[in-house]
């Protein structure tokens, strides 16, 4: 008799099976990628179709040069937007948001308004487009609200465009939002982002008029977010509890073929993988999400996909619906896809680089070296920012890369470790260096006089590759490689565009003092670039982040290693913490607060879910089958005993003495094992108790990581010991092997 992980296998591959064919694959209808492109998005093109020409010019300036939205045009743009999405097929419309969950709500409402004549028209007001309110008490708070304070409050954002999603029974126009509560706190990622982007903006223009540019309106962090994931079949997922409630494996032994082999990095996607591939990308290209690039990742069954470079806003909200689409579309291809930091041990995690650069409203990235004099001072200028940034305020940053899961990934299999520094490489360090009088510039890094000499001319991949740092820079704008797969990018661009934005305005402040003081903007430059990067190159580490030797050259240098969430949120609320947030308004005392309580919270529920999904898949599915391969191998001792003419008794005393021979030796394992695994159980029982009864989220949180995660460990390396003795054909859970290789 089968069991039915074995069917499910069998299904697996018997749907597998290419079917025959005498000749080449007949060709497709190909899709215009172009007529394609934001098909389902209400954005600046079809605004100019729709709109009377000066509701669109307001609505133009509103969305590039952030100017405030007239709200004499609001019934107007909502009457364009309800006629285009009725063409579309949509019924309801929504107010989209981003609350402090970690994932995206919404509350669906209808087009449709009875006139109370028996009649009804499709109704869609200014005032619905702009505000809603969705019930606040039930979504994470801190404190702010109360479970008997219900008023929360959604307010459009228009610099981000309306989308329709489509469902089976009818189309749903998605309007991007904002969410805060009755007394005006921010209950989202997404207002501190626009308070984040308002502040580098501000202080970055603060920079460039010093250069004598004018004409720069504002100034924009860009971000690509490359996004990884894993892809498991459905049939073998559903029958593990652990991946089916927490996106991750508690158990199991590593696959005999892992990674070694290198063999699937950019190897060749698998057929069916591939029509998912496509069917995501399709539908993201509708929503005018520019995704550019697809691939195996290094580990089996991990894949990749990364968008274009947006402005931090927009690549948030796509960011969001990447991973929306990701999950929702795998069912339909017969994969549950994991998003999780470490699905799988032993194997590479997945992560989410963060490809950060800043542009100014004429299109010049400021982070690009360039190769005149003028670009090159200016480079220098915003290449010490992001330098004091990190320096300064590497706890600020490692709190926007913090989760349950990430604290499994981050230190290994590619994934940067916890300690915040960055990557130059060799090239642009020596630069530095000479600039600092530190060593003699080399023939290929000429002396730097700012704005009398430049710098040597720098390739855009002027360097290799450092895949060890967590903040690397790539040419023309920083990688940072520490945010969770799973996770926002909001987090970690609200702490990057904070700490630029303090850096600048330090920068910033000194420079127009000198320049005021009677100092030309070059001598200014000559004084503050060297004692800068001085003072900073302590953060500067181009070596092997995985050494054993660089946490204690890390501390040396004074950089902090917050090794877990726990001791990172421990932080939070550090004066020099808060100060980076409080210091441009981007985040408020009480809402700064409110966070470290949530995420506290968060990490407590995570493991303590963790835990008890283990607990009950060990108790009611590995235990029944171990305990009967452990009574079918007592009973086979007993028979060779008896054979024998021994004892027959293999009770405890048997078992403690010293096995005779292979049953006896399988049978006093497979009990040894059985015993400690269900003595782990019950203390992590006791333990998930103790949890639940506690009171304060930094107590719950210090006792998740310290009592309740490694008691799920010890119980982890008994049931993986069992699966490594029971029979193949008996084990309940799809093995690592399969969940990695069958796709």
């Amino acid at each position: 008799m089968s069991s039915p992980r074995q069917e499910a296998i069998r299904d697996i591959l018997s749907d597998d099976t290419p079917e025959e064919s005498s000749g080449p694959a007949p060709l497709r209808p190909t899709v215009d990628m172009r007529s394609l492109f934001g098909r389902d998005v209400f954005n600046l093109h079809v605004m100019r179709e729709r709109l009377p020409r000066d509701t669109y010019r307001k609505m133009e300036k509103t969305i590039r040069c952030r100017a405030p939205m007239p709200a004499d045009i609001a019934d107007i743009v909502a009457g364009a937007i309800r006629d285009w999405a009725l063409e579309r097929g949509a019924t309801h419309y929504t107010h989209w948001f981003q609350p402090m969950t970690g994932v995206t709500a919404e509350k669906h409402d209808a087009f449709l308004a009875p006139t109370g004549d028996g009649h009804a028209i499709q109704e869609f007001s200014g005032k619905m487009l702009v505000c809603g309110e969705p019930d606040a008490s039930s979504f994470p708070s801190g404190g702010i609200r109360s479970t008997f304070e219900a008023r929360g409050y959604t307010a459009w954002d228009p610099t981000v465009p309306v989308f329709i999603l489509p469902g089976r029974g009818g189309n749903t126009l998605h309007i991007p939002t904002i969410f805060y509560s009755w007394s005006g706190e921010s209950l989202d990622r997404k207002t501190p982002l626009l308070r984040s982007i308002e502040a580098v903006s501000r202080q970055a223009l603060r920079v460039l008029r010093l250069f004598g540019d004018h004409d720069a309106t504002h100034v924009s962090p860009m971000v690509g977010a490359e996004q990884e994931y894993f892809l498991v079949d459905r049939r073998l997922a559903a029958l593990r509890p652990d991946l089916l409630m927490t996106g991750t494996t508690l158990s199991g032994l590593p696959s005999p073929k892992g990674q070694e082999m290198e063999d699937h990095y950019f190897g060749a996607v698998p057929r069916r993988v591939m029509a998912f591939m496509q069917d995501v990308e399709n539908r993201l290209i509708a929503l005018g999400i520019p995704v550019r690039t697809r691939h195996n990742e290094v580990a089996p069954g991990q894949f990749e996909m990364a968008p274009l470079h947006e402005e931090v806003n927009i690549a948030t909200d796509h960011n969001m619906l990447i991973m929306n689409m990701l999950r929702h579309v795998a069912p339909d291809h017969g994969f549950v896809c994991l998003l999780h930091e470490k699905p799988f041990a032993g194997v590479n995690g997945s992560g989410k680089h963060n490809n950060w650069s800043l542009c100014s409203s004429d299109g010049r990235n400021l982070l690009d070296p360039g190769d005149t004099p003028r670009t090159n001072a200016r480079f220098l200028v915003f290449l010490a920012a992001v330098l004091r940034a990190v320096h300064k305020h590497a706890m600020a940053l490692r709190l926007g890369t913090i989760g349950a899961g990430n604290d499994h990934r981050l230190g290994a299999n590619e994934a940067p470790p916890a300690i915040i520094s960055v990557y130059l490489g060799d090239l642009l360090e020596e630069t530095l260096l000479s600039i600092i009088g530190e060593q003699p510039a080399h023939a290929r890094t000429a002396p730097m006089e700012i704005g009398v000499s430049t710098l040597p001319p720098l390739p855009r991949d002027y360097s290799d590759r450092n895949r060890t740092s967590p903040f690397a820079f790539t040419g023309n704008k920083f990688e940072f490689r520490a945010v969770g797969s799973s996770q926002s990018i909001a987090p970690a661009n609200i702490a990057l565009n904070s700490a630029v934005a303090c850096a600048l305005d330090d920068i910033a402040t000194e420079l127009e003092a000198a320049v005021e003081g009677g100092k030309e903007l070059n001598d200014a430059l000559k004084d503050l670039l060297p004692r800068l990067f001085r003072e900073h190159m302590p953060v500067v580490f181009n070596g092997n982040g995985y050494s054993a030797e660089w946490p204690e050259e890390a501390a040396r240098r004074g950089l902090p290693n917050l090794k877990d969430t726990v001791a990172a949120l421990e932080h939070y609320d550090d004066p020099e913490v808060m100060e980076v947030f409080l210091r441009n308004r981007v985040l408020s005392e009480p809402e700064i607060l409110a966070r470290q309580e949530i995420l506290q919270e968060n990490y407590a529920l995570t493991v303590g879910i963790e835990a008890s999904v283990l607990e009950r898949m060990l108790r009611e599915i590995v235990l029944p089958v171990t305990l009967r391969a452990q009574s079918e191998a007592a009973r086979l001792v007993a028979e060779i005993r008896a054979a024998e003419g021994t004892p027959a008794n293999v009770g405890a005393g048997a078992a403690n003495s010293l096995p005779t021979n292979l049953e006896e030796r399988r049978y006093a394992a497979f009990r040894s094992h059985n015993v400690a695994l269900m003595t782990a159980l019950d203390e992590l029982h006791a333990a998930r108790e103790q949890l639940a009864g506690m009171d304060g989220a930094p107590a719950r949180a210090r006792a998740a990581r310290d009592a309740v995660l490694p008691l799920m460990l010890r119980c982890r390396e008994q049931c993986d010991a069992l699966e490594g003795m029971t029979d193949d054909a008996a084990w309940p859970l799809p093995k690592y092997a399969e969940l990695l290789w069958t796709h």
